[in-house]
This record gives structure tokens, C-alpha cells and sequence, in this order.
């Protein structure tokens, strides 16, 4: 793909966002334009790039008015959206149309919706690994200590009930021990499913986070950061487990100090 001129930025929580802006800017991208939210986008964006509109989650309109009138044609979602935000969703007449065509109302759904919207709009939602191919999961160890035969039994474990939760879009992480589920991720997110199988395990329970069977790459796509890797030392979590080549591993210098010093193992597979 050629490397636009300039690039729309969809700000949600986290790092993700000002390292997509850094690596998009390493790129080549002269010109990043960023919708953010309203206790949600870390302000530490702002610096990064060329222009930030601050507005309330759920102001669809207002999110594609800004990137018409900003002349974009490409755009990138980068970074969550915490569940507490979307139940206090106070939606703009534009997203109120939107939610009432659709049937479900879950991620696929939702971000499809506006991914379409954008597009009627002329503004083309890419890959959210775009620009960010270097932090995508490698295949094998990553950081921490080898599998045993019995850990290495439960990656295998978690990943078959994994791929499965997400294929019916309940989850894309499960939390395993002895070839025993713990906890299956649902609306709650990664870190809260994480802290409930974790305390359920005690100790020495493994992790397993995958891409959907028809992963949408443009938006939805799985992450580990240092702060899902933190709450896997208080819990005394033994591993984690991704999919490799289709998980963003975010501050991965950062990752494996914290995995190390826990004696997490990170592992893609």
C-alpha cells in the first residue's frame, strides 16, 4: 500500500493510539488529523499529531463531519473503548439511525456500521495493523521461561475454546488450567476476565488471546499491553499465549522486562 499523505486517527484508550501516530509518522504520513474522546484518549496524544477534536463517544456525526471537512481518505481506529462508556452511550442523531438498522449489537456489527459510514463519506478505514507491523506477534517464545509438556497442553487447550468463543463472537480470550476453563472473556474485557480466572487458578493458570476465525483486521484486533501484562503479575499468572502474526504486542521492551521478572511466559502460537 502506498503511504497516504495524510491518515484520520479513531483515538481510543491506551498507548495504542500515540504509537500508531509515531509509526505512522516514521512512515511518512505528513499529516495526522485525530478524533478523540472525552475520558477516554490519553491526552499525550496531542503533541504527536497535527490537529485533535475532542468529542463525546457516540457523536458519530460529528466524527465524520470532522474527517469530510479535514479532506481524508484514510482513517484507523487505534486503541478501546471501556465498556462502562458504551453503556453510557448518549448517541447522536446519526448513531441512533445507525444502531437501529443493526441486528446485533457487538463489536463486528457496530465498528462495520461506521466503517460503512466512513466510506459513504469517502473516508476508507484501513487495517489497524497498518503502520504497526513490527509490533505484530512473532511465532514461538517471545519472553519468559519454556512451556512444560502440561503448560504446553493448555495453550493447545485454550486455543481450540478460544477460537471457538470468538467464532461466536462471545470473547477472544480464555483462561485455562489443567485442561480446566476458568474464565471466558465476554463484555468485561481482557484484563477483568483475566483477574477472574487468574483468582480462581490461585496460581500458575495460562492465558489465551486470538484473532475471530474471520478476523475483520480493520478494527478489533488483539492486544497485549504492559498494563494486561501487569495485572498477569499481581495474579501470579504462569502464561500467556497469543496468535501470532495477528496480535499487536504493544511496548514489547516493556512486555518482556515484566514477563521476566514475573516469570510470565510470553509465547505466540
Amino acid at each position: 500500500m502506498q503511504t497516504p499523505n495524510s491518515l484520520g486517527i479513531i483515538a481510543g484508550n491506551g498507548v495504542y493510539p500515540r504509537l500508531l501516530a509515531q509509526s505512522a509518522r516514521a512512515a511518512g504520513v505528513s499529516r495526522i488529523i485525530a478524533a478523540a474522546f472525552t475520558g477516554e484518549t490519553d491526552a499525550k496524544l496531542e503533541p504527536l499529531v497535527d490537529h485533535i477534536e475532542w468529542m463525546r463517544v457516540g457523536q458519530l456525526g460529528r466524527l465524520i463531519n470532522y474527517f469530510r471537512n479535514a479532506g481524508l481518505q484514510n482513517a484507523m481506529m487505534a486503541g478501546q473503548i471501556a465498556p462502562k462508556n458504551l453503556f453510557d452511550l448518549r448517541p447522536d442523531m446519526k448513531a441512533l439511525v445507525l444502531l437501529a438498522k443493526l441486528k446485533r449489537r457487538n463489536a463486528e456489527s457496530m465498528f462495520g456500521a461506521i466503517a460503512d459510514e466512513l466510506r459513504i463519506a469517502g473516508v476508507e478505514l484501513l487495517p489497524a495493523t497498518t503502520f504497526m507491523e513490527n509490533f505484530l506477534a512473532p511465532a514461538g517464545l517471545i519472553a519468559g521461561p519454556r512451556l512444560s509438556r502440561r503448560e504446553e497442553a493448555d495453550v493447545d487447550f485454550g486455543f481450540t475454546i478460544a477460537k471457538e468463543m470468538s467464532r461466536l463472537d462471545i470473547g477472544q480470550t480464555v483462561v485455562v488450567k489443567g485442561g480446566t476453563v476458568l474464565a471466558v472473556e465476554a463484555f468485561e474485557g481482557t484484563n477483568d476476565a483475566l483477574r477472574r480466572g487468574a483468582t480462581l487458578a490461585r496460581h500458575g493458570a495460562t492465558m489465551v488471546k486470538v484473532s475471530k476465525p474471520n478476523q475483520d483486521m480493520r478494527f478489533d484486533v488483539p492486544v497485549i499491553g504492559v498494563e494486561t501484562m501487569r495485572i498477569a503479575a499481581e495474579v501470579k499468572l504462569r502464561v500467556i499465549a497469543v496468535e501470532a502474526g495477528r496480535t499487536l504486542l504493544l511496548e514489547k521492551a516493556s512486555l518482556g522486562e515484566l514477563a521476566a521478572h514475573a516469570g510470565i511466559t510470553l509465547v505466540g502460537r
